[in-house]
C-alpha cells in the first residue's frame, strides 16, 4: 500500500486556535500534514526560506501583517507554491483581487470542510505547473541547442508551406551558401527560382513536380550568388502531411558541395589524363610519321583526355613562329589559322602562353581566359568557347621545338595534378618525336643524296621502277635521261672542293626546276644526274625536252662565290620499252648511249641510232621552225569558198605556209603538229591573224569586193585563258566587222570545256567575228551544246563528201547536216570538193557553198585578187 506524502504547510494566522483548527481539519481530510505558523514578516520570510512549504495557508486580515502582504512575498521568493486565503471576512472584491495578485484559492473559515479538497486541488495544479514549467525548460534548453546546432551547421536548413511555397523557416546557413540572408529569403519566396543557374533550372523544376508523387526529392545543381559567383548544392526535400493526409509544409536542407563536385571532376579529370595518357603512350610506340602522330596524339586528347580543343605545333628555327601541325576540338580551321604564335617576346604573336612557354621551357597556364590578363586573342578564344587553356613546351635535349597546346570549355580546368601529368606527357611526345627525327634522318640519308637533297640510286631505282610499271600498264613510253657535267674535276682542282659542291647544288636545283617534280630526278655518282621523262608521245618530245632542260640548266653560268662557272654536260637516253624492259637494261643502255655521246663529242644520244637519226632531223626542224617564226618567214595561201548556185566567191580561208631551204613548200602536216608540241603555234596564230587582218584591208583599200578571210584555230590557242585578248591584240583597232576575218574551229575542241568555249566565241562574235564549225560530223557534239553554239558556218567534213558518190551513207549524213543547219540558221561549207558530181549532189542537197580542187586549190593572195 502506498505511503501518503507529508505535505509542508505554512499557516499565516495570528490566531492559534484557528491555525490548529484548519491543520485538523486537513488531518481529518486523511492527509499527512507538518505545519508552522508564522504571523509576523520575519517570521514569515524566514518560514519561507528554511521551512518550504509545499502550500502556504494564509489569513486575510492581520494586525500589523495582512494577507496580501505575505502574498507578495511568497510569489517573490516561492513563486510556485500555492498560496490559499483563509479567511472569515473576505469579500468578492477582495477575492477577485486576491486571485490576480497569484492567490490560487480562498476558503471561508465558516466553511473549512473545503480546505482539504483546495489544498489538493492546488498542489495538484502546483505540481501540474512545476511539470509544465519543467518540459518549457527542458523545450527552451533543446530549442537553445538546436538552434546552436542550425547555427553551427554548414548545411541551410529551410522549410516551405506546401500550398504557397513561401518560406517558414530558413536556417542562418543560407546566407554562407545562397549569400541571400534568411530574412531575404522569407521575403521574397521568387528567389528560391532566381538564384538556380538557368541552364539547370529545368533539373530543378523536374524535382519540385516529383516531390508531388514520390513525396520527396534529392537533386544536385548550380546556384548563382550575389556578384555572379556559381556555387554547386545538393537539396533534399520531404513533404510533411497532416493528419489528413494533406500536403502541409515541405522541409529541406540545402548542402554545398562545389567542392566535393570540383573534388570529383578532378578525380575524374585525372583518371581521363591517365587513361589519355596511356593512350597516347600507345600511339608514340605505333606512329612512324610525325604528322600522323600529331593528328592521333590531338585526336586522343579530346576524344579520351576530355579536352576542348588540342593542337600542336612546330617551331620554325628561322622565323621563330609556330606552324600549327595538327588540331582537334572546338577550333575550326580558320580560326586556328588566325592564332599567331612565335617564340619571339617582341612580337604580339610572342604575348601568349604558347610564346611564353617557349622561352622559359615551363607550362604556361590561363585558366580564366575572361579575366586573365594579357591574353590576345581574347574574343576570339571567347567566340570559340574556350575559358580556359594551358601551352606545355616540346623540348629536345632542353630546346624548343614546338608546342602542346590544350584547350578548355571550363574555367579552372587546369590544376597542379593535371599540369604535372601533361608535363609528364609533354616530354614523352617530344621524346617520340626526336626518336623520329632520329628515323627519318637515317631514313633520308639512306634514299637521298644529302648535299644536294635529291634522290639517290637506290630511291631513284624505286620510283623508276614504279613509273616502269605504270607505263607498261598503260601502254605509254618513258625515257631514262643520264647526264654528266663534263670537266667537273677541274673546278674541284682549280677552285676548291668547297666550291664543287656548291656547283653540285645548284646544278640539282636547277634540273629539279626543270623537272617539275624531284622523284623525276637523282644523283647516282659525283657529277653523274638521272632524269625521268613519263607519258611522253616519243624520243621527238624527249628530245625537245632534254633542249629545253639544256637551256634552263646551262644557259646561263653559275654564280659561285662572285665568279661565273660554266659547265657543259653530255646525255644518254634509253626510250623503254624499246630499249629495255626492266630497271636495270634501261640503266645500262643509257649509259652506253652516254658513253657514245662523250666520245663523239654530241650533246645527247639516244640508245637505238634510228632514233638519233630522226631525233636530229626532228631537232633541226624545231631549229629552224623557230627561226622561221621569230623572223616572220612564214606566210599565207587561200582557198577560196564559192557560192554553189552563183559559182561566184564568197569567202576564203587562210592556210598557213612554210618554205624549205631549197624554196619547196613543206608539207603543213610536218611542220603544224610541232608547232604546236613547241608551244610556237601562239606566236604563230597571232602573225596569221595579223596577216590575214592586214590582206582583207589591202584588198578593200585598192576597191575590191574583199571577202572575208577564215583563219584555223589550234585547240592550244583556244584553251588559252587569254585566247580574246589575244585575238584583239592580232587584229588590232578594227571596226565593227572583226576586220574581216574569221574564226574556224574543229567541233572536237569545242566539245571540252563547253561552257568556257561559248564565253569566248561570244566574246568574239562581238567584236564582229564569224564562227565556223570545222570538220563537222566527226567530232560527236551534242546538239543541245550546238544549238548554244554562237555559230554562223558549219563545214562538211571532206570525209563524207569525197565518199557521196559511191556511199549511200554519206550522202544521207552530208542531207542530214545541211538540214540541221537549216533548221539552226546556219550556212553550210562542204571542204574537198573535187569533182563536178559532187558539186551537183551537193546543190541537188540545198547545200551553200563548196570549197575544193574542183573550184581552185590553195594560192598565193595576189591570185585570189584576179579571181575577185
Amino acid at each position: 500500500m502506498a505511503t501518503v506524502p507529508t505535505i509542508r504547510v505554512l499557516l499565516t494566522e495570528d490566531v492559534v486556535s484557528d491555525a490548529e483548527l484548519e491543520v485538523r481539519e486537513l488531518k481529518r481530510a486523511g492527509l499527512r500534514v507538518r505545519h508552522r505558523v508564522a504571523d509576523t514578516e520575519q517570521s514569515f520570510e524566514r518560514a519561507l526560506r528554511e521551512f518550504a512549504p509545499d502550500v502556504i495557508l494564509s489569513d486575510f486580515s492581520m494586525p500589523g501583517f495582512d494577507g496580501m502582504a505575505a502574498l507578495a512575498m511568497a510569489r517573490e521568493l516561492s513563486p510556485d507554491t500555492p498560496f490559499i486565503f483563509v479567511s472569515g471576512t473576505i469579500g468578492e472584491e477582495y477575492a477577485i483581487r486576491a486571485l490576480k495578485s497569484g492567490a490560487t484559492d480562498y476558503v471561508l473559515k465558516a466553511n473549512l470542510m473545503r480546505l482539504p479538497a483546495a489544498v489538493e486541488r492546488a498542489l495538484a495544479e502546483a505540481q501540474e505547473r512545476r511539470a509544465r514549467r519543467r518540459t518549457e525548460v527542458e523545450l527552451e534548453l533543446t530549442r537553445e541547442r538546436l538552434t546552436s546546432i542550425f547555427t553551427a551547421l554548414p548545411d541551410a536548413l529551410w522549410s516551405v508551406d506546401a500550398k504557397t511555397r513561401r518560406y517558414l523557416y530558413v536556417s542562418p546557413a543560407a546566407k554562407v551558401i545562397f549569400g541571400l540572408a534568411p530574412d531575404e529569403l522569407m521575403a521574397h519566396p521568387q528567389l528560391q527560382t532566381e538564384v538556380v543557374h538557368p541552364a539547370d533550372r529545368p533539373v530543378a523544376q523536374q524535382a519540385w513536380d516529383r516531390l508531388e508523387q514520390d513525396g520527396e526529392f534529392d537533386v544536385d545543381y548550380r546556384i548563382v550568388r550575389p556578384g555572379g559567383k556559381v556555387r554547386w548544392i545538393n537539396n533534399r526535400a520531404r513533404l510533411i502531411r497532416n493528419a489528413s493526409a494533406a500536403p502541409e509544409r515541405i522541409d529541406g536542407l540545402a548542402r554545398d558541395i562545389t567542392e566535393q563536385v570540383e573534388h570529383r571532376s578532378r578525380i575524374a579529370r585525372l583518371s581521363r589524363i591517365r587513361e589519355f595518357t596511356s593512350s597516347i603512350n600507345s600511339a608514340l610506340v605505333r606512329q612512324r610519321e610525325r604528322a600522323q602522330l600529331a593528328s592521333e596524339v590531338c585526336r586522343i586528347a579530346v576524344e579520351v583526355g576530355g579536352f576542348g580543343t588540342a593542337q600542336i605545333g612546330l617551331l620554325d628555327a628561322a622565323s621563330q613562329d609556330v606552324l600549327w601541325l595538327a588540331s582537334k576540338g572546338l577550333v575550326d580551321d580558320a580560326a586556328l589559322a588566325r592564332i599567331q604564335v612565335s617564340a619571339r617576346a617582341d612580337l604580339e604573336a610572342g604575348r601568349g602562353i604558347a610564346g611564353r612557354s617557349l622561352r622559359s621551357g615551363e607550362p604556361e597556364v590561363w585558366n580564366d581566359i575572361v579575366h586573365d590578363p594579357d591574353v590576345p586573342e581574347r574574343e576570339l578564344f571567347l567566340v570559340q568557347g574556350i575559358y580556359s587553356s594551358a601551352s606545355f613546351p616540346l623540348l629536345i635535349e632542353g630546346k624548343p621545338v614546338g608546342v602542346f597546346t590544350l584547350h578548355a570549355a571550363e574555367t579552372g580546368f587546369f590544376d597542379r595534378d593535371e599540369i604535372a601529368l601533361l608535363r609528364e606527357l609533354t616530354a614523352n611526345i617530344a621524346f617520340a618525336l626526336e626518336l623520329l627525327d632520329k628515323q627519318d634522318r637515317i631514313a633520308y640519308l639512306a634514299l637521298y643524296d644529302p648535299l644536294t637533297g635529291l634522290p639517290n640510286r637506290t630511291r631513284f631505282h624505286e620510283r623508276l621502277t614504279l613509273a616502269m610499271e605504270g607505263a607498261r600498264r598503260g601502254s605509254e613510253t618513258l625515257a631514262l635521261a643520264l647526264i654528266d657535267l663534263e670537266r667537273f674535276k677541274a673546278i674541284n682542282d682549280t677552285l676548291g672542293r668547297e666550291t664543287g659542291d656548291r656547283v653540285l647544288q645548284a646544278t640539282a636545283a636547277r634540273l629539279k626546276q626543270a623537272a617539275g617534280d624531284i622523284n623525276r630526278v637523282a644523283r647516282l655518282g659525283s657529277n653523274l644526274f638521272a632524269l625521268m621523262f613519263e607519258q611522253i608521245s616519243g624520243a621527238e618530245e624527249v628530245a625537245r625536252q632534254i633542249e629545253a632542260g639544256a637551256r634552263a640548266l646551262l644557259g646561263a653560268p653559275f654564280e659561285i662565290g662572285g665568279r661565273e662557272v660554266r659547265l657543259a654536260a653530255r646525255a644518254g637516253i634509253a626510250v623503254f620499252p624499246g630499249d629495255g624492259a626492266d630497271v636495270d637494261a634501261l640503266f645500262r643502255n643509257a649509259e652506253a648511249a652516254l658513253k657514245r655521246a662523250k666520245e663523239t663529242g654530241e650533246r645527247y644520244l639516244f640508245y637505238a641510232p634510228e632514233i638519233n637519226a630522226r631525233v636530229s632531223e626532228q631537232v633541226e626542224l624545231e631549229h629552224r621552225l623557230r627561226k622561221a617564226v621569230d623572223q616572220g618567214e612564214l606566210f599565207l595561201h587561200y582557198q577560196p569558198k564559192f557560192d554553189l548556185a552563183t559559182r561566184r566567191v564568197v569567202g576564203v580561208e587562210a592556210l598557213m605556209r612554210w618554205r624549205s631551204p631549197d624554196g619547196g613548200l613543206i608539207s603543213p602536216v610536218k611542220f603544224v603538229p610541232v608547232l604546236e608540241q613547241t608551244g610556237l603555234i601562239f606566236e604563230a596564230g597571232q602573225q596569221v591573224l595579223a596577216a590575214a587582218e592586214r590582206t582583207h584591208r589591202g584588198w578593200k583599200m585598192r576597191g575590191l569586193n574583199a571577202p572575208r578571210i577564215a583563219v584555223n584555230v589550234s585547240a592550244l590557242q583556244l584553251r588559252r585563258k587569254s585566247f580574246v585578248a589575244d585575238v584583239r591584240a592580232a587584229l588590232g583597232n578594227v571596226e565593227a566587222d572583226g576586220g574581216g576575218v574569221d574564226l574556224e574551229v574543229t567541233e572536237s575542241l569545242l566539245m571540252t570545256e563547253v561552257d568556257e568555249s561559248i564565253a569566248k566565241l561570244r566574246a568574239l562574235r562581238e567584236m564582229g567575228l564569224y564562227i565556223s564549225l570545222d570538220d563537222f560530223g566527226t567530232g560527236y557534239s551534242s546538239l543541245a551544246y550546238l544549238s548554244k553554239l554562237p555559230l554562223d558556218t558549219l563545214k562538211i567534213d571532206r570525209s563524207f563528201v569525197h565518199g557521196m558518190t559511191e556511199k549511200a551513207d554519206d550522202t544521207t549524213i552530208i542531207s542530214t547536216i545541211i538540214t540541221l543547219a537549216q533548221s539552226l540558221r546556219l550556212k553550210v561549207v562542204a571542204e574537198g570538193v573535187e569533182t563536178e558530181q559532187q558539186a551537183q549532189l551537193l546543190r541537188l542537197l540545198r547545200c551553200d557553198q563548196v570549197q575544193g580542187y574542183l573550184f581552185s586549190p590553195p594560192v598565193p593572195a595576189e591570185k585570189i585578187e584576179s579571181l575577185l
